[in-house]
């Protein structure tokens, strides 16, 4: 008996051993969420290495991993990351990007995240999202990122409008596509309201084929849709 738990003892001791001495592969790549790659595999790897100088002679143990994730996560293109050793010493990336629901056009371009912060344009992809143009501050973009969220998450909206404008006095407005008239909705206050008061406009003129009589369509007053005609 003390010797077969000798034995089980040596044979952990020794798996422990062989599994503390082995070397990190090349880094494993994955992307979780949307698959539009914003940032490469292959930028995420030369990431990983930057930080140890190349992987593949790296024992296990000298990996400090939470690093790793920090070092991967100062990518702005990078929402979160997680990274891990597997068994055979493979080493893991699971990556998921930002995802842009505006881009700003301005004095500056770039994008606004899904959490309303500031988001770099890509190299590798262009997201197909409203364009933000006006006087757009990169530190205050709560207005426009509600309009943007709101945009989002409405199928009318993603469908028809194609461009935030933000004015001198952080007047809000919209264009549509297929359509010339410009759409005032103010500040975000009642945005829901003023919405749809657009939606059922729209429905209307369209049904009567008059949207294109209208050069402004007025939506900042509560309970009014206000149009000014060509």
């Amino acid at each position: 008996m003390v010797v077969l738990l000798g034995i089980v003892v040596f044979l952990f001791a020794f798996a422990s051993s062989r599994n503390t001495n082995r070397y990190v592969s090349a880094p494993n790549v994955k992307f979780v969420g949307e698959n539009n790659l914003f940032v490469t595999s292959e930028a995420v790897s030369k990431l990983l290495i930057q930080n140890y100088g190349g992987l593949k002679n790296v024992p296990k143990e000298a990996l400090v991993l939470n690093e790793l994730e920090n070092t991967l996560k100062s990518n702005p293109l990078i929402k979160s990351a997680e990274v891990y050793v597997a068994v055979n010493g493979t080493l893991n990336a699971e990556i998921e990007q930002k995802t842009p629901i505006a881009r700003v056009s301005a004095n500056a371009s770039y994008y606004i995240d899904d959490e309303g912060m500031y988001m770099p344009l890509s190299k590798n992809y262009s997201a197909r999202v409203p364009l933000v143009t006006g006087r757009i501050e990169k530190n205050n973009l709560t207005n426009v990122f509600k309009i943007a969220r709101k945009i989002k998450s409405d199928d009318f909206l993603k469908k028809h409008v194609f461009e935030i404008n933000q004015d001198n006095n952080k007047q809000l407005y919209l264009r549509l596509r297929k359509c010339d008239f410009l759409v005032k909705l103010g500040d975000v206050n009642f945005l829901d309201k003023k919405i749809n008061n657009l939606k059922a406009f729209y429905k209307k003129n369209q049904k009567d084929n008059t949207l294109g009589n209208y050069s402004k369509v007025n939506l900042e007053f509560e309970n009014q849709v206000i149009c000014t005609k060509i």
